[in-house]
Formats: C-alpha cells, sequence, structure tokens
C-alpha cells in the first residue's frame, strides 16, 4: 500500500528554517494514507509538556489571562484544573524534577533517569496497538526545544512500562527530518550518505533474525523484556522501509539547515542558562513543530510528544513579543531581574510569583509559552489533513498537555505540586471538550478516568491496591 501523491512537499520544506517556518499546509499538498483503509481512524496519542509552570491563582482567569491563546482551539480542548501531583514528591528533589517526572504517569518517580511508570502516550499505544503499529510507523516519537538537561525527566515525558524512556527526543531539526524521512534512496544519495547506508543496512539485516528469536517463547523472556524487544523490532521494520523503499512514499522534502540556537552539551553546560531572542526561540520551536506535524500528518507517527522548555528551564531572553499583531511584551530578563547568570533567568519569576503582585513578566512568558503550544494545535487541526471520519487529527488524538508545577516557590511542596495546569483534546470525542472544569482530583484519577472510562481499557495505574476515584467531568 503506498500513499497518493498530489504534489511534493519540496515545495514546503525548501529552504527550511526562513521562509517556511510558520508556512500553512496547503490542500494541494494533502497525501492520503491508506494504512486505514477499512475507514477505521488510527488510534493517537501525543504528550506536549511545557517547562516552568502555570500558577494555579493565574489559572482561575481562565481564557481571559495568560492561557488567552489557547481560546483559538478553546472548544477543541478540555481545560483541567486542580490537580495533584503531591505523589510525586520523592523528598530531596525540588517540584521541577519531581512535577516534571510525574507529568502523563502520576507515579513517583524511582530514580533521576527514569519515571515510575508509563506515561499515557505509552499506555494508550500498547494497549490499543497490542501486536505493534502498522509497518512503516515510527513506534515513538519525541522532539522538541529545551536547553536545561541535568536530569532527563526534565525534558523527556513519554515512558515505557517499566520506567525507563520510550525512546530519546529530537532536539535538531536535520535529525529529526532524518528520522522520519530517512536520508533518501540509494542512487540519489552523495557517495558518503550511500556509504553510511549501505553500513546501516549490513547491521540491520544481521540482527532480525536475532530479534525474532529473543521475542519468541524459545526465548524465555519475561513479558516487558519482550516489549522491549518488540519496539526495537518494530523501529528496525520502520527504518528499512523508510530507508529501503517498498512502503509509503510520502515525497521527502529538502532537508532543514543547520540550526541558529545552541544544542546538546553546549546548550546550557553549567546550568546558568542560555541568551535567546525570542524569534531565535520561536522559529526553532516552530520548525521543529512543523517537521513533527508533517510526521503526524503522513501517517509515520502516532505516539510520542513534544517538549516546549525543560522543566526548570533557565533561558535569559530579549526581544519583542507579538499576538494578534499587538505588542505583549519587550523581554530582557536579566535587565528586568537586576541580575545575570542563572539569577538573570525567566527561571527567576516564578520563584518571585505572588498572587497578590502583578507578576507582569511571568504573565507575559506563560502568554508566549500558550501561543506556541496553541501553534501545534493549530496544526493538528487542519481540516485539509481530516481523517476518514470528517474529524481532524487534534480531535480523533488524545493530546495531553501538562507542566511541571502549580507554584514555582519551593517552600511548600503541598502548593508547588497541586494544581498543576491540564488540558486534553477529545480522543475522537471520548472527553468533555470546550469547557474548562475543576477537578480537584489526584492526577492518577484523571489519568485512570481517560484510560479506563474514555477508552474503555482493562488497564490501572499506580498502586493496585489503590481504589480509582473516577472524575467524572473529564468524560463527554
Amino acid at each position: 500500500m503506498r500513499y497518493r501523491n498530489v504534489m511534493s512537499r519540496r515545495a514546503l520544506l525548501r529552504g527550511a528554517g526562513t521562509i517556511a517556518i510558520g508556512m500553512p499546509f496547503l490542500s494541494s499538498m494533502h497525501s492520503g494514507s491508506v494504512w486505514g483503509a477499512s475507514g477505521d481512524v488510527p488510534e493517537r496519542a501525543f504528550n506536549l509538556f511545557f517547562g516552568l509552570g502555570f500558577p494555579t491563582p493565574l489559572q482561575t482567569e481562565g481564557f481571559g489571562g495568560p492561557m488567552e491563546p489557547l481560546a483559538e482551539v478553546g472548544d477543541k480542548m478540555l481545560v483541567v484544573r486542580g490537580v495533584d501531583h503531591v505523589r510525586g514528591d520523592i523528598g530531596g528533589a525540588n517540584a521541577h524534577y519531581d512535577g516534571a517526572t510525574t507529568s502523563f504517569n502520576a507515579i513517583p518517580s524511582e530514580g533521576e533517569v527514569q519515571a515510575g511508570g508509563p506515561s499515557l502516550d505509552q499506555i494508550l499505544r500498547r494497549q490499543m496497538y497490542p501486536e505493534g503499529l502498522p509497518t512503516g510507523v515510527i513506534p515513538t516519537l519525541l522532539a522538541g526545544t529545551w536547553f536545561r538537561r541535568s536530569r532527563p525527566g526534565r525534558y523527556i515525558h513519554s515512558w515505557n512500562e517499566d520506567g525507563s524512556p520510550a525512546d530519546l527526543p529530537y532536539e535538531r531539526a536535520d535529525e529529526l527530518f532524518t528520522r522520519i524521512f530517512g536520508e533518501g534512496k540509494v542512487g540519489e544519495l552523495t557517495p558518503e550518505q550511500e556509504r553510511r547506508l549501505r553500513y546501516r543496512r549490513s547491521i540491520l539485516d544481521s540482527v532480525v533474525g536475532q530479534y525474532q528469536h529473543l521475542k519468541s517463547d524459545a526465548s524465555k523472556l519475561g513479558t516487558e523484556s519482550k516489549a522491549r524487544i518488540s519496539d526495537h523490532l518494530d523501529n528496525i521494520r520502520e527504518h528499512e522501509l523508510r530507508v529501503f523503499g517498498d512502503g509509503p512514499d510520502c515525497s521527502i522534502p529538502n532537508e532543514p539547515g543547520a540550526s541558529a540556537v545552541p544544542h546538546g552539551a553546549v546548550a546550557d553546560p553549567d546550568g546558568e542558562g542560555v541568551d535567546l531572542t525570542v524569534a531565535q526561540l520561536t522559529t526553532e520551536w516552530r520548525l521543529i513543530a512543523d517537521l513533527y506535524v508533517l510526521g503526524v500528518q503522513c501517517d509515520r507517527v502516532r505516539f510520542g510528544g513534544l517538549t516546549y522548555q525543560a522543566a526548570g528551564e533557565r533561558i535569559r531572553l530579549t526581544g519583542d513579543y507579538t499576538y494578534n499583531g499587538q505588542l505583549i511584551n519587550s523581554f530582557d530578563d536579566m535587565s528586568n531581574l537586576g541580575a545575570s547568570g542563572s539569577s538573570g533567568c525567566a527561571h527567576e519569576y516564578w520563584h518571585q510569583f505572588n498572587e497578590g503582585a502583578a507578576n507582569e513578566q511571568m504573565r507575559a512568558h506563560i502568554h508566549m509559552t500558550m501561543n506556541e503550544i496553541t501553534y501545534v494545535l493549530k496544526a493538528l487541526d487542519n481540516p485539509a489533513y481530516a481523517d476518514s471520519n470528517g474529524g481532524t487529527i487534534l480531535e480523533n488524538s488524545l493530546v495531553s498537555i501538562s507542566t511541571e508545577s502549580g507554584d514555582g516557590r519551593h517552600n511548600d511542596v503541598n502548593r508547588e505540586l497541586s494544581g498543576i495546569f491540564h488540558a486534553f483534546s477529545s480522543g475522537c470525542g471520548r472527553l468533555a471538550t470546550g469547557s474548562i472544569i475543576d477537578a480537584d482530583a489526584e492526577g492518577i484519577d484523571v489519568y485512570n478516568t481517560i484510560v479506563r472510562e474514555a477508552y474503555n481499557l482493562d488497564y490501572k495505574i499506580g498502586p493496585a491496591e489503590r481504589a480509582v476515584q473516577t472524575v467524572a467531568g473529564v468524560l463527554a
């Protein structure tokens, strides 16, 4: 089965990183996936994480406060306030880490490099596709724009059953591009690309048989180990299909150029922060988001997520931020805070939060964050890529949005890990979108309600002995 190509997407990403940023997807570029030729709508689940948090008192302002940009897709989203993640406190680590690692799984972390259990996207992936995803679909894809990396839980928000990362995230657009679209086919490559491709192919050919044995009953491995082996095998299969042909042709676009912002170990090596302009941050994020969403629209991606800034991110931002043609704020964090290094980063506005103060700079930062999250949601809501039931990808997917804390002050864990902002898309009509509710419930109950009641799955998050309290307000 193949994609029907109407127009090459080379036009979309030619010169990516410049004029292609924010370019609307045109209906003439649509390539309809035939994975679901039977008319079935693919199950999809994505986690969108944003760093630093959204103080609970500001959430009460609804779309009249810093949440304003989300109103653009307000009828497609369910905003859930009053979500308690206090069970995520492990003592000794601050909420930047505890809250981030608990997001989307509601289970206390069991260490610095893993979560306490599976995240929502991975629960649904395993339960909805117990035999694995269709050939050619990436098992899990993670990406984003983040800079602080002292602990993986700051920027990884998709976890396997055993709490290990579901995959490692991509932060460079060129590497994300290669993961989705490959390096091209033999005969269309430079000699060096062809050499690397043939070398990789020889390795893949040599290990498939070994993985098939390990996955079989003869291996005597446990269920979780076999699941991990299955993931590896799925990755090999979809990689071979994408790189060596014989599968869906999504008209490989041109590869984006080098990033204008630092990545990897040099991004923020000592945790003292990174200097960025508004244009640099938003351009980088939107290029990553465009590539990721294009992968979803090509039906290359059904599960995973995006990270917009790490938990406890330290950025010294400068430049004008406009929204709908109006200037919202002229950022100059270091000058406004009157400090340099980590003390001059926007991070400090959250620690200085006071319900009785104006909190103008923090409000502007959250407003911009909501605008960038909404950018992704609007791209997923593009009617040109509607599924067979007429719904958009956003409407038919479970898109879960969350953050690390309800309040940036570290002197009260109950305040910090209560009132965590959450928002969800409908999951193909399963959740009560178009509303803002006050759940006043533990995150573990919100998540279990989604898994057990909305999706009707025989799966329970958390301790076996703990009774599930249904949060009826989230259900359609």
